[in-house]
This record gives C-alpha cells, structure tokens and sequence, in this order.
C-alpha cells in the first residue's frame, strides 16, 4: 500500500498549505461550456521555473473543451507562438480534456517580466490566446515537490540507457524509430519510481491508482496514430517487489495511416495523478521520432 512521505510523520500543516500555494497552476482557465465537438482549445500556462545551469523555461499544457473531439492544427496562422514563433516546440494534434505541462519553452536570457510569449490557437473557428510571463507568482519547480521531497518518474526508451525525468518533453536518442506505414511499432518503456506522491490531505485516496500511468499521443504528423494501449499497464519488476521504490515496464504498439515524419508524446504520471494533484509536480514527459516509410 503506498502513503504519502511526511517530514515529522505529518509535516507541519502551514508547510503543506505554502506548497500547494506556490505549486499550484499558475493560469486560471476560462470557464466555457464544454461539448462533444465544436468548441475551442486553450492553451494553459503551468508556470516557469530554473533550469540547472540559471536558464529559465515556461512549462505549458492545453485544454481541448470537446469531449469527444481531436483535433489537429498545424503550425502557422492557427498555432502559432510570437515572437519568436510560430513554431516554438508545441503540439500540433490536441486531446480531448485538460492535459497538463505537455511542453517547455525556453525562455530567452534577455526576457523581463514585462516581456511575454503569446500562443494563440484558432480551433473549430475559435480563436483563444494565452501569455506566457515570468510573473514571480508563476514560479514552480515541477521536478521536486519540497514537502514529501517527490520527484517525477524516471522513464527511458532503453533498459540501461540514459533516462529522462521532469517535465522535458525532449527527444532521448534511443526512441528514434523507422517503420513502415501500417506495420505496428512496440515500444517498451523501463520506468521507475520513488513512490513518493503529493497530497494537501492525510487521507487515502479514494480511489487506488497504480504508483505509475503511462499516457501515449499523437504529438505531431501528416497521418493518424492508433494505439494498440494508449495507457498501458506499467507491469512492476520482480526485482523491486521487495524494495520501497518501484521498477517496472510498459509496451504499447502503435500504427501510422500514412507516410510522413511524426513525433509521439508519452507522459508518465506518478501516485500523485495527473498534474501532479494539482501541484504541478511531478510527471514526466517525452518525445520520440518516428520516420514512417511507405
């Protein structure tokens, strides 16, 4: 069974309250009915934090308002990110729902909080823009949560490969692939975990969830990606059953209706849940390549 780690047993309450506070998502988004289809897409600012060697990145997300709707927008006029853009690194095709710190944009050295990034997306002739700012309420580390000392998952494309953890949404060498359209493409990812998890309560949760999920998408590319297991189980290790941290692996197989050059996004959730339960920690995200040959 897995609890949250407290410092003190418990942690001191107004620990965990000015934690939630400052980790909380930045952006607060427009309220709009949401349908099956027809309705717009926003962007969602999570908020900026350091990288180690002093850089600073906007870590952003998105809400698809239909249901039942996927949709893709190619990178231009309708999904653009200025200046600088339009193409600063986001996500041509978008999920339905909210989906949380899908990727990073570097902020440049020179930026002052009086200096922003604009996304704007024009979906089912809505248009919606969000800025990006280095507001000093904005600033989150979404790679350690400081009451329980959570860290995301640790996921790599090889099992004694480099690995990728945090919100990144990076290339790791290892997932580059070629296939030809139509031929399923396994991938298997090694994943491992503290078991930590953050929580604003002492109670269990009332759900059980496994201590990682794995989310693949469609990120970018000409054709559609169908997914054999869009979320597949992350099958624990037998080497870890005895240890306080976890291992294990998840395979989906994935298939692409046409030729072209895709990149696919894979998001690793720890105990915590999907945005990190609201404390925008701690989840990893990547991004592999895939070359679909005719």
């Amino acid at each position: 069974m897995i609890t949250p780690v407290r410092a003190a047993g418990m942690c001191a309450a107004g620990v965990l309250l000015a934690a939630a506070i400052s980790a909380s998502p930045a952006q607060r988004l427009p309220s709009e009915p949401r349908k099956q289809f027809g309705a717009s897409v926003t962007g969602a600012f999570e908020g900026w934090f350091y990288n180690e060697d002093g850089s600073r990145s906007f870590l952003v997300g998105y809400l698809n308002r239909n249901t039942a709707q996927e949709l893709d927008v190619p990178i231009g006029p309708n999904n653009r990110i200025e200046p600088g853009g339009p193409d600063l690194g986001q996500p041509t095709h978008f999920l339905p729902g909210r989906n949380y710190g899908m990727f990073v944009v570097p902020v440049p050295r020179e930026f002052t909080p009086q200096d922003k990034f604009t996304w704007t997306i024009v979906a089912n002739g809505q248009s919606t823009s969000i800025p990006l700012r280095l507001n000093n309420d904005y600033v989150i580390d979404p790679f350690k949560e400081i009451a329980v000392h959570n860290t995301p998952p640790l996921v790599r494309f090889d099992e004694h490969g480099p690995g990728l953890q945090g919100p990144v949404a990076v290339v790791a060498k290892a997932s580059v692939r070629t296939v030809t359209a139509s031929a399923p493409l396994a991938v298997t990812l090694w994943v491992s975990d503290d078991m930590k998890y953050t929580s604003g309560t002492s109670a269990p949760l009332a759900t059980p969830r496994p201590p990682v999920t794995v989310i693949w998408s469609k990120y970018r590319g000409p054709g559609s990606v169908m997914f054999d297991k869009a979320r597949p189980a992350v099958d624990r290790s037998s080497e870890s059953e005895n240890e306080p941290s976890f291992k294990g692996t998840a395979t989906t197989r994935m298939t692409f209706s046409q030729p072209g050059e895709y990149v696919v996004h894979v998001t690793a959730n720890d105990y915590s849940g999907a945005g990190g339960g609201g404390f925008v920690c701690c989840w990893t995200t990547a991004l592999m390549k895939v070359t679909v040959q005719p």
